[in-house]
């Protein structure tokens, strides 16, 4: 990729960046994703659960109201936030200022000492205030494409920015697991050492320096975006200016959406696949944890093979975008995500496709033994490979549909679609489990979320190659 210019109205040309620049831009998720894989996901949280709230029970339900507080912040404000940014233009002093924030929330957790009286409200506002930081930066990262790369390009760079991240979060799960969270009782790694720098395993040290290595990595790998690709210029405006009428200019654009060809219509869909994507991923394991009685050890190779799948998806769905465009691959996606649903609820402990029996696993026959969990993996891994590229195709899409004065705007709305309703399928999830007393019956609530995306998105009008 190189440095290309294309004619732009009052003859002045639209100028691309040469490639390492578009490099630098694409290191932005790398540095930010161990945030959502050790904190929010793999490392931490587990930890906050079984080690610092009273039970693990109420451990998840108080992460989980901090995750929707912090999710209540980000849907408000991300549209009014994008659109003074685009009025005053440079994306580079949002990023800072919230990339700050994941740095300062990260490094909090350090100090959630188990025992200690403050250990629950530290990591819980170090929690809030990393996710509202890591979630707004990115939002002024992804405004930031449409300048990097021709409109062709668009679904390459968002896939492999995506690829790239998932790739960052691995190998930090993999740095973590292996050389410094310990098992409190062997005081042992995952591959059988003693935890780097003489981090203690009983007093989980190694699980807490999840959030100052977070914070590390994001400082070092976000510098080359900050130092090698350029920003929007300055418009003019200050931002006092940008802020007035802030709300009403916000009220404006969403009434102005029906005029908007697609766009309305878009963002409705990407909030619900989307809702039924995340529901998906949190009861994945916790359905092969009860159907399968799978363990850590099960549940972590898991999550590892799926980070894996979703980062070759992601690589491979970048250059299908832009091959076939974005609306195609998201459509293939859900059709996909729609099957593994299917097959999921078909497997039980001793069967596979509904009526075909299998003999169980029995102890000591060593991980996924048995063909339904055989089959739960493969099915895993689809999921993984799909959700990649329906995310950054997502991502690609809005950036070729949405206008291009108003790029930071438009995300900030494709974080608030993304968000103000995250809470509705894991909760409908929850309330058919509870009402049908299977676990069955909870995941199946998600082909609803699936069909009813694949057919407002299959209504969404593009130009060709979107």
């Amino acid at each position: 990729m190189t440095a290309a210019s294309l004619p732009a109205a009052g003859d002045r040309p639209v100028t691309y960046p040469p490639r390492r620049s578009v490099v630098a831009w694409i290191f932005f998720d790398w540095s930010a994703q161990p945030f959502f894989t050790l904190v929010t996901t793999f490392v931490f949280a587990p930890f906050f659960a079984s080690a610092l709230a009273s039970d693990p029970a109420e451990g998840q339900a108080l992460w989980g109201y901090a995750t929707g507080l912090a999710g209540l912040a980000i849907a408000l404000l991300s549209p009014l936030l994008g659109g003074i940014a685009d009025k005053t233009g440079p994306r580079k002093p949002w990023i800072a200022v919230f990339g700050a924030m994941l740095i300062a929330g990260s490094a909090m957790l350090w100090y959630a000492k188990p025992g200690s009286p403050w250990a629950v409200p530290i990591a819980l506002a170090g929690f809030v205030i990393g996710t509202i930081g890591a979630e707004f930066a990115t939002i002024f990262n992804n405004a930031m494409m449409t300048r990097l790369v021709p409109p062709e390009r668009l679904g390459r760079l968002s896939g492999t920015g995506w690829a790239v991240g998932y790739l960052g979060g691995l190998i930090s799960l993999a740095l973590t697991l292996g050389f410094l969270a310990a098992d409190p009782h062997t005081g042992r790694t995952l591959v059988g050492l003693s935890p780097l720098f003489g981090l203690d395993a009983a007093a989980r040290e190694g699980d807490r320096f999840s959030g100052p290595l977070t914070a590390l990595w994001f400082v070092i790998f976000v510098a080359p975006m900050f130092l090698l690709t350029p920003d929007s210029p300055r418009t003019g405006i200050s931002l006092k200016e940008a802020a007035a009428g802030g709300f009403s200019h916000l009220k404006a654009t969403i009434a102005e959406l029906p005029s908007l060809p697609g766009l309305g219509r878009f963002l409705l869909a990407n909030m619900i696949y989307q809702d039924g994507l995340v529901a998906l991923f949190a009861f994945g394991g916790i359905y092969g944890a009860g159907v399968f009685g799978w363990q850590t050890i099960e549940l972590g190779v898991f999550g590892i093979l799926l980070t894996v799948t979703g980062t070759l998806g992601a690589w491979a769905g970048g250059k299908l975008d832009d091959a076939i465009g974005g609306k195609k691959v998201i459509l293939g996606a859900i059709a996909c995500l729609l099957f593994a649903c299917i097959g999921i609820l078909s497997l039980g402990p001793g069967q596979v496709a509904f009526v075909i029996e299998a003999a169980p696993a029995t102890p000591g026959d060593g991980l996924f033994a048995s063909l339904p969990e055989k089959v739960y993996l493969a099915l895993g891994l689809l999921i993984g490979l799909v959700a990649g590229p329906l995310q950054a195709s997502s991502r690609s899409l809005l950036a070729r549909i949405a206008p291009p004065a108003r790029i930071g705007e438009f995300f900030g709305l494709f974080a608030l679609a993304g968000k103000v309703t995250s809470f509705m399928g894991p909760t409908l999830v929850a309330l058919a489990t509870t009402v049908f007393a299977s676990q069955r019956a909870g995941l199946a609530v998600l082909i609803g979320f699936f069909l009813t995306g694949a057919w407002l998105i299959a209504g969404v009008k593009v130009k060709r190659g979107g």
